[in-house]
């Protein structure tokens, strides 16, 4: 809950004329986001916990990778309303951008046979997702479908940890029963993703401008 207090206290009005370059920072953090999640499935080693859901979805309708992404990320905006979240333009961004960048990197990228090789391609994965969600978050532009439902939950009282594990594991088991991938790669995603996240985040967090900067003359 740390990130979201971080961004919480962020100085929204002093960044607001910034809103091209948080978009952009959006744009760019959602894209690498989407690689990233896409090297980790093409790794074969097992997905993050909501992919191995996407993926028990995508097997079971025949319906690409991506597009599930986008299905499942606009229905759980649905559950905001319960959770009285408001989203934000990247929240909208985060539902729509991700799974058409999965689907055209799944396209693109080759799954290695090679253990060694899906080991670098999970572990690349990883980073690069851990990176696209300290440029998208840091641009402050609203948190993604899925985070928003953990946030909801601990705003109705339950703990940060509680409200993750318990979403986690649900679509874990859930997707697993549909057909989704579980394997070392979900454990090594679900305990690197965190404190990734939470290295990056600082770096690529926008920040207000210091009153010496803004005061000093042209």
């Amino acid at each position: 809950m740390r990130v979201q207090e971080e961004l919480d206290d962020a100085p929204v009005d002093a960044l607001r004329d910034r809103f091209p370059e948080r978009l952009a920072r959006c744009i760019v953090g959602l894209a690498v986001f989407g690689v990233g999640i896409s090297l980790v499935i093409e790794a074969r080693l097992g997905a993050g916990p909501w992919d191995v859901l996407h993926q028990g979805i995508s097997k079971r309708t025949g319906i690409s990778l991506g597009s599930v992404l986008v299905i499942v990320g606009l229905l759980l905006l649905l559950l905001w309303i319960p959770l009285r979240q408001r989203p934000g333009i990247g929240t909208l961004l985060n539902a729509v951008e991700i799974g058409i960048v999965a689907d055209i990197v799944i396209a693109l990228v080759p799954a290695p046979d090679h253990l060694a090789l899906r080991s670098l391609l999970l572990a690349l994965g990883i980073v690069a997702t851990a990176i696209g969600s300290g440029i998208y978050i840091g641009a402050g532009l609203g948190s993604g479908p899925r985070d928003g439902i953990m946030m909801g939950l601990t705003n109705h009282g339950l703990s940060v940890r509680v409200a993750r594990t318990s979403i986690e594991v649900t679509v874990v088991a859930l997707g697993f029963l549909l057909g989704g991938k579980v394997g070392l790669g979900t454990l090594a995603f679900a305990l690197s993703i965190g404190p990734l996240v939470h290295v990056f985040l600082p770096r690529f967090r926008m920040r207000a401008p210091r009153r010496s900067e803004v005061a000093a003359p042209a």
